[in-house]
């Protein structure tokens, strides 16, 4: 009989090894890759089992549905915001969790920059950049990061730890590959102008669909929900 649980652990297995695999082509370590296992469609149950397997990175895209999940599951759980955080929601968000993907205004980053003082918090942030240039999606355009990067480097209460983006909906893995090395590139070239204590190791990019690309162009967070709760209902 299949359960919950060793669904969840196949899943989680095939996953793993397709995370080797593309870590090898790309001349990586598979550790140097953090799973994130997005939670937004996955019934309570099924995260507690989850959880129960060993995986404590967790993403969410709603501030809401977060802080929610954050009171009733396990304290070592790490959780990621990978989706957009309004600034009035950012103070009670800060303590829960260990990483922000989504920052996408110099407002923001003042605003968890004064909340952070005052709670003597550090937070983890990616910059989300809109490589696709879609209408529709949140983030810098690359330009505009570039015009205010300076102004993002001033703030000494939270941590700039790289970059975030999002191939375009409806594109294979190859067709996503252009969005990803663009990000490496931004990432590289902010690297080069950015003061000494701005460490810009990290890439969250790739999902499901196309998250060995992803590797292959070097993400360190990679967000996947559909393939880890695949079979499940």
């Amino acid at each position: 009989m299949v359960t919950v649980r060793s669904q969840l652990e196949t899943n989680l297995l095939s996953i793993t090894a397709r995370i080797d695999s593309a870590a090898v082509r790309a001349g990586r370590k598979a550790s140097d890759v953090t799973l994130v296992a997005v939670t937004k469609y996955a019934r309570i149950e099924w995260v507690q089992e989850l959880v129960a397997l060993g995986q404590t990175n967790l993403g969410e895209n709603r501030p809401q549905q977060l802080w929610e999940r954050a009171a009733v599951l396990p304290s070592e759980i790490q959780w990621h915001l990978i989706g957009h955080l309004q600034s009035n929601k950012a103070k009670r968000i800060l303590p829960l969790v260990k990483w922000i993907h989504s920052i996408d205004s110099i407002k923001l980053l003042t605003s968890l920059d004064r909340f952070a003082s005052e709670a003597g918090l550090r937070p983890r942030l990616l910059v989300e950049v809109n490589v696709t240039g879609e209408v529709s999606k949140d983030g810098f355009v690359p330009e505009e990061l570039r015009r205010d990067w300076d102004l993002a480097c001033q703030f000494q209460n939270i941590e700039l730890c790289g970059l975030m983006t999002m191939a375009a909906p409806g594109t294979d893995s190859n067709d996503a590959r252009p969005a990803f090395a663009m990000l490496r590139g931004l990432r590289d070239e902010l690297q080069a102008r950015s003061p000494d204590h701005v460490k810009l190791n990290h890439l969250s990019m790739g999902m499901t669909g196309d998250f060995e690309v992803a590797i292959e162009e070097g993400a360190t967070l990679i967000r996947i929900g559909s393939a880890i709760f695949e079979g499940l209902e």
